[in-house]
């Protein structure tokens, strides 16, 4: 194991109705005026955001609001918020929605006190040194990004999707009630449970030795999503279940599971580039590139494919043929996804292979690499991308 500091000053408030808290906890930060910041029409349908701004009444907290963040937020609409932001002498900004509005609302939150172009940030230019304040209300569980130190925001101008990693961006609270999840449609419950599975896979295949309790830890959370994410789908209205695989999203990427641990995030970059073009939920992508990624990677270690393989999948260990075993653990890996609708293959996405090229040379490795399990060039990202065909 290496060494590791681990921090997560996040105050999660945990269950149903807990948005009404809202007003008392900005108070408790010491806020004076608030950004509700927030996606589409669904938080005004179903009256949560009235239930927001009521909270922040109550406790004598004034707020202006910015709306309209689309899954894959763009940098137009950070823009708009850095400038709003600073109009109104905003010090905390509240995401009221999924991973787009908190990723959309951190940053916000570094481009405010920047002189410079938020995307300095993003573009491996420069380090945050200060943010505003970012909190959240949950409404589906996917991104991690209400307890994690990350964002991931598309430039418009040439397609660029890029993350961006500062613990400074962690939230000082979010509030999580498993109840504003019964209302997403099916693909959207879906594509969040394949991109929690993915933060964990991510953290799983790792070339460090002697991580067993983290290993235990990724392989439990795995195991709660194989049984709980049917459940959802066969009855949305499953609280319980929805609580567990709520709580589950936040564990698989506030980083507690990928402590001391190498960490390989290639897969996230192969997505990151589906999305961008054909414009696919985060986490369907995910359930296409996971796969592919896996098969290309899998002769590195197979004794880890392996293991994930009996240890979650159920699969009999072949100590003749590991490679039998672990390749039966990705066939059931691609059953479960597509059992709950998910794609599985990049024609399920509107993808081609014609695009392929261009995909693989977006990303901008040139002569360099990326992953660390297995370092990926140019023609590996190729070949990865070839294999989602199959």
């Amino acid at each position: 194991m290496d060494n590791f500091t681990f921090q997560s000053p996040t105050k999660f408030v945990f269950g149903k109705g807990t948005e009404t808290q809202v007003g008392d906890l900005v108070k408790q930060t010491g806020a004076t005026k608030v950004l509700i910041h927030f996606g589409g029409g669904s938080v005004q349908r179903s009256g949560l955001l009235d239930r927001v701004k009521a909270s922040l009444d109550a406790a004598g907290i004034p707020y202006v609001s910015l709306g309209g963040v689309l899954p894959n937020p763009t940098d137009k609409i950070v823009y708009e918020g850095i400038e709003l932001c600073r109009k109104e002498n905003v010090d905390l900004i509240l995401a009221v929605g999924g991973g787009s509005s908190i990723d959309s609302a951190k940053a916000i939150g570094v481009g405010v006190p920047y002189e410079g172009d938020f995307w300095d940030f993003y573009s491996g230019k420069k380090h945050a040194k200060k943010t505003l304040p970012v909190a959240t209300v949950l409404t589906i569980a996917a991104a991690g990004s209400e307890g994690s130190e990350s964002s991931v925001i598309t430039k418009e101008e040439g397609s660029f999707k890029r993350g961006y990693t500062e613990e400074l961006i962690r939230p000082v609270f979010s509030i999580l009630n498993p109840a504003l999840t019964q209302t997403l449609p099916q693909n959207q419950t879906a594509a969040g449970a394949a991109d929690i599975m993915a933060h964990i896979f991510e953290r799983y295949y790792t070339n460090t030795l002697d991580v067993e309790v983290t290993d235990r830890l990724c392989e439990a959370l795995l195991l709660t999503m194989l049984h709980e994410l049917p459940k959802v789908i066969a009855d949305p209205n499953d609280y319980e279940a929805r609580a567990n695989i709520m709580w589950t999203g936040m564990v698989a990427h506030n980083n507690l599971i990928g402590v001391g641990r190498q960490q390989d995030w290639s897969s996230h970059g192969i997505e990151h580039e589906l999305s961008a073009l054909y414009g696919i939920a985060h986490g369907a992508g995910l359930a296409v590139v996971f796969p592919a990624w896996m098969k290309y990677t899998m002769h590195h270690d197979v004794m880890r494919f392996a293991q994930m393989a009996t240890r979650v999948f159920g699969c009999d260990m072949d100590f003749a043929n590991p490679e039998r075993t672990a390749r039966m653990g990705i066939e059931r890996l691609e059953a479960f996804w597509s059992s709950c609708g998910l794609p599985i293959r990049l024609q399920d996405v509107g993808g081609r292979e014609e695009d392929i090229s261009y995909l693989a040379g977006h990303i901008g490795l040139g002569d360099g690499t990326m992953g660390s399990f297995v370092p990926l060039t140019t023609s590996d990202v190729i070949g990865i991308y070839k294999l989602m065909l199959r």
